[in-house]
């Protein structure tokens, strides 16, 4: 099954080589045959028990070149290729490499993203420009502009790259009005394969496929993809009979990190996210420079202070709202080293290992690469929630000897090692060395 996504506005320029596949690939099999493959796949899905019900009618390219389909919320959205007659989807480059279903993408002429690359919004955006403008046979586009699976219960921010072109648009609203929900495929719940179990094991489900009217963009629209994108988000959702979020495909995808990641109140690291966009903190990295260059540990600071420190102006509503997100008693001070902890994990850590080197840079001093027995209890609160008592312990077992007074990182990581509630943060490393080997 195809997930398909507009995490669309990430990709590199495909090689020539792979662009020209593609297009022999439509061009060597005749297109009568695209009705028989739709037929197919839409019987496959009725085989399995899914039972696919259109309303509204399909625009024709002419009348809008893209389709615009919300809200994405599983990977079984990706049988409305079969509904739409095979129009050309955004898709990792990945995919289309795969043996057997990279034909089958092939066949649909999709703009290929490779999310690896720093131009990829700009090339993305520019191939379909390309398409939808142009007097070429090309296929309809479609794009769910959402840029990742929701639950339903929203919408959230549309993505710009469907909008940039100014064409008219044909809003496609999907529902799945089932009493068990066997499809939502999100951050949190279960995995692709348990869902898909779930689902064939229901004696039925239905999706519902709604085409809407054709949306045609107003002067100011064509000006402002961001004002198209959110007007027809506006309609689209009084369609749904659901309401809109200001959440965004990053904030889905930060969320998503510090769920996996176990950091606590995951909506305030997005509001802090934001706001520190907002200040130049997160293109700067501020935070991270003030690690690399520390010379005395931090420690609990005021608005003053904290303003000072990362070079922000205490008087800016912006930089207030950044300190009382993380002023959690409402005291007028702050744990610097938590608060730079919580940017520093969200944006490098990718294991909970990670996280425990990440929470002794902050800790201790960087020069003597090793941490006394109070910033070792910091360090491995903040990273893994140790007690006191417990981090005291480890403390004791680590040192070289009875008369040192510090410990090192890789003391620590002996001693951890060594207890079995603990080998969850060594199990991802292994896996990988295992691989690399």
């Amino acid at each position: 099954m195809i997930r398909v996504s507009a995490d669309t506005l990430g990709c590199r320029d495909i090689p020539r080589s792979l662009r020209d596949d593609t297009i022999k690939s439509w061009t060597r099999l005749p297109r009568k045959l695209v009705p028989w493959i739709c037929f197919v796949g839409r019987l496959t899905y009725q085989a399995g028990g899914m039972k696919i019900v259109v309303r509204g009618k399909q625009a024709s390219r002419s009348e809008a070149p893209i389709l615009v389909l919300a809200p994405h919320s599983t990977f079984i959205d990706g049988g409305i290729v079969y509904v739409t007659g095979f129009p050309s989807i955004i898709v990792r480059r990945e995919s289309g490499l795969n043996p057997f279903i990279g034909k089958l993408i092939n066949y649909t002429q999709p703009v290929y993203v490779w999310r690896e690359d720093p131009n990829s919004r700009q090339n993305t955006i520019k191939e379909i420009i390309e398409r939808t403008t142009s007097k070429e046979d090309w296929p309809q586009v479609m794009i769910f502009p959402e840029g990742t699976c929701t639950n339903r219960s929203c919408l959230i921010t549309f993505k710009s790259g469907a909008f940039y072109p100014g064409v008219p648009v044909q809003p496609v609203c999907i529902r799945y009005p089932n009493k068990l929900d066997t499809v939502t495929w999100t951050w949190e719940g279960p995995g692709a394969l348990k869902l898909l179990w779930l689902t064939l094991t229901q004696l039925n489900s239905s999706c519902e496929i709604e085409f809407l009217p054709v949306y045609n963009p107003s002067e100011a629209e064509k000006l402002d993809p961001k004002l198209y994108a959110n007007n027809v988000r506006r309609l689209m959702a009084e369609a749904l009979k659901i309401p809109v979020s200001d959440y965004t495909y990053d904030d889905c995808r930060i969320i998503r990190k510090a769920h996996q990641l176990h950091l606590p109140h995951a909506s305030n690291i997005v509001k802090s996210h934001k706001l520190r966009y907002k200040l130049g903190l997160v293109a700067s990295k501020t935070e991270e420079e003030l690690v690399q260059k520390k010379t005395t540990n931090f420690g609990d600071v005021n608005l003053q202070e904290f303003a000072q420190i990362l070079r922000l102006d205490d008087k800016d509503p912006t930089t207030q709202q950044l300190f009382r997100i993380h002023d959690k008693y409402g005291q007028g001070k702050i744990d610097l080293e938590e608060y730079i902890f919580t940017v520093l994990a969200t944006a490098n850590a990718s294991s909970e290992l990670d996280k425990v080197e990440i929470a002794f840079d902050i800790c201790g001093s960087k020069a003597a690469l090793c941490l006394t027995q109070s910033e070792l209890r910091k360090a491995l609160r903040l990273s893994i929630r140790m007690q006191p008592e417990e981090s005291d312990s480890i403390f004791q077992l680590a040192k070289s000897d009875e008369s040192a007074c510090t410990v090192t990182f890789d003391d620590v990581m002996t001693q951890l090692s060594n207890r079995t509630e603990y080998a969850h943060l060594f199990a991802a490393n292994n896996e990988s060395s295992k691989k690399a080997i």
